[in-house]
């Protein structure tokens, strides 16, 4: 409901709900000693390693902004720079077993967290705004931040 009851629109609603979402992400994030960025590298990387370019293009960080980030993480023993098996000159990022235990955590922690969000709507219009959304997110070929299936 809008500020005196009403409905919201879909453009209000929309970026309401992600400012709901970001809070929920970065306060995840702070509890377990990471940066949002640092966040959502984990997340993406639990999933397959990836090339540098792929991952800049996937998180929407420019190379130098990506190195920064992947150099913190390294620091910190979550992931590693190994070499890219298809290009020599190349490398791909990859979570270590500490990364990975905790991108697991984090992950599993900020679903619960997110899914308790619409804890309150009836399952039949919680799997209506799950189809609505996911269409929302394929017809803008939206990169796979996080994953698509919920562990309970």
């Amino acid at each position: 409901m809008g500020k005196h009851g009403e409905d919201l629109g879909v453009v209000a609603g929309l970026v309401r709900a992600s400012f709901l979402v970001n809070a929920v992400y970065a306060e995840s994030a702070r509890e377990y000693g990471l940066t949002v960025q640092q966040g959502q590298l984990l997340c993406v990387l639990m999933g397959r390693p990836y090339g540098m370019g792929d991952l800049g293009a996937t998180l929407g960080l420019e190379k130098s902004s990506l190195t920064g980030l992947v150099d913190r993480a390294v620091r910190r023993e979550l992931v590693r720079r190994e070499p890219d098996p298809d290009d020599r000159r190349a490398v791909q990022v990859v979570l270590t077993d500490d990364g990975r235990d905790l991108a697991e955590d984090f992950y599993a922690a900020t679903c619960r967290r997110v899914d308790d969000l619409a804890g309150g709507l009836p399952a039949a219009d919680r799997e209506k705004l799950a189809a609505l959304l996911g269409r929302v997110v394929r017809e803008n070929e939206v990169p796979t931040v996080f994953l698509d299936t919920v562990q309970r």
